[in-house]
């Protein structure tokens, strides 16, 4: 029983007292020593439930003090997440989906000027080599990004040098196609939707004041 019943108890006995009382006290065929009995009676009911209603309670109040807390095992992930400073695992997803939006569709254009902003410098010389080998071709990209399926951290971890390593793994809609110096399609359907999963790593250095993370590393 908890104590909102307790309490409802309490509040009905009141009622049906003060009812017996006021019928008592009405009817004029009773003498006043049997109204008298009647009411001790009453009141010893009364004072057997009151107390048989906070024995209740107070089994309930031990009950509940004797049960331990119950604990949830971090993972080995979230141990690490939990070591950098003001880290928030949502707000941490929401701004890789954007800085994926932003990378994907800026690479497709070849904006290496956005690109070197949300990339380190090793993974923008490749995708630099890539934007200038299509440049030579003629070659254009076209990437739609319909949205996510799933943005889930899958591991983390920091070096010796205080390095954060977040490694993200998307699951988005994509639409993208290649097109010749003619505009004509060579790769891809614009007509058909790819499900594609990129595996993506972000790191920050923690002794840095910059609160920005650069993508380092992306697989298939």
């Amino acid at each position: 029983m908890g104590s909102l019943d307790i309490i409802i108890l309490l509040i009905v006995v009141v009622l049906i007292f003060g009812k017996l009382k006021s019928l008592l006290g009405t009817r004029p065929d009773v003498s006043v020593r049997q109204n008298k009995i009647t009411e001790e009676n009453a009141a010893k009911i009364f004072d057997m439930i009151v107390k048989e209603a906070e024995k209740q309670k107070q089994a309930l109040e031990n009950k509940e003090a004797k049960e331990e807390p119950v604990t949830v095992e971090l993972s080995e992930t979230d141990k690490v997440l939990n070591k950098i400073p003001n880290f928030n695992k949502e707000r941490f997803i929401n701004s890789a989906k954007k800085a994926f939006e932003i990378i994907v569709t800026s690479f497709s254009k070849g904006d290496t000027e956005t690109l070197e902003s949300l990339v380190s410098k090793t993974l923008n010389k490749k995708f630099q080599e890539i934007i200038n080998q299509r440049q030579a071709e003629g070659i254009t990209a076209e990437t739609d990004l319909i949205g996510f399926n799933e943005a889930e951290i899958t591991s983390a971890k920091i070096t010796s040098d205080d390095i954060a390593k977040i490694t993200v793994k998307f699951v988005s809609e994509q639409v993208n196609i290649l097109k010749n110096k003619d505009d004509e399609v060579i790769e891809g359907d614009e007509n058909f939707i790819q499900n594609i999963t990129d595996v993506w790593t972000f790191e920050r250095c923690l002794t840095s004041t910059s609160p920005n993370w650069l993508l380092v590393s992306t697989k298939k």
